[in-house]
């Protein structure tokens, strides 16, 4: 299928994100989690995670929330289910992608069986490709890296056959820093997705860089900064 068949049948989404740290959203900057500090927002009164993930769905429109729990991710602990379910219910009708460093088909099962939200798989959290093949398009595959270190397993990343229907491809050192996405990096998932969804993350700016991710075959794009920071205005 081609890039311009895709766009036609499938607008370009902007997924809100917020990151979970001691049951307040922080704010994310160039991956380096141990220093993110509890978000200040024109789109919130404080920190809590129900209010800023409505004024986020408030400032765009937006299908889906993406939810990075960064205690879980970070400390392997369980998915933050009050902060969840107190999203869900603020947001209601929005579907949660939810990232809490799952590495275990248990631990996935039991998420799922909580029935907040899609499960997304990431690539710095897992030994092998086995989860990903396991939970196929029940879950959201992020493809992780740091600078130029992909993170994971390199069978996820370059075993395209293993990947489900949607793929997020996170530069982290580029999260909350404004530099733009990597669109080269971008659009060589894009080109080895067989008409998979190809997602990106990290130093969305605006319009002009959702313009080029198109332009680069992209379906959509997880956005933070750029939304408080009035971007998308």
């Amino acid at each position: 299928m081609s890039h311009a068949l895709q766009g036609r049948a499938a607008p370009f989404r902007l997924i809100p994100v917020i990151d979970l740290r001691r049951g307040v959203v922080v704010r994310a900057r160039a991956g380096e989690r141990d220093a993110y500090a509890p978000i200040v927002t024109p789109l919130a009164r404080g920190s809590a995670p129900a209010d800023v993930a409505r004024g986020l769905l408030d400032a765009v429109a937006a299908d889906t929330l993406y939810v990075a729990d960064l205690d879980a991710i970070m400390e392997g602990t369980a998915p933050d289910r009050a902060s969840l379910e107190a999203v869900a219910h603020a947001c209601p009708g929005v579907a949660l992608w939810v990232d809490a460093g799952f590495s275990q088909a248990a631990a996935v099962e039991r998420f799922l069986g909580t029935g907040l939200g899609r499960p997304v798989i990431g690539s710095e959290s897992q030994r092998d490709d086995a989860l990903v093949r396991a939970l196929g398009h029940r879950a959201v595959l992020s493809l992780d890296s740091r600078g130029d270190a992909r993170l994971g397993p390199e069978a996820l990343h370059d075993e395209a056959g293993s990947w489900p229907d949607e793929v997020i491809v996170m530069t982290l050192g580029r999260v909350g820093t404004g530099t733009g996405p990597d669109f080269f990096g971008i659009s060589q998932a894009v080109a080895r997705a067989g008409g998979r969804r190809i997602y990106a993350a990290g130093g969305v700016r605006g319009p002009l860089d959702v313009a080029r991710l198109e332009e680069v075959g992209a379906a959509g794009a997880l956005v933070a900064s750029a939304i408080h920071d009035g971007g998308f205005r």
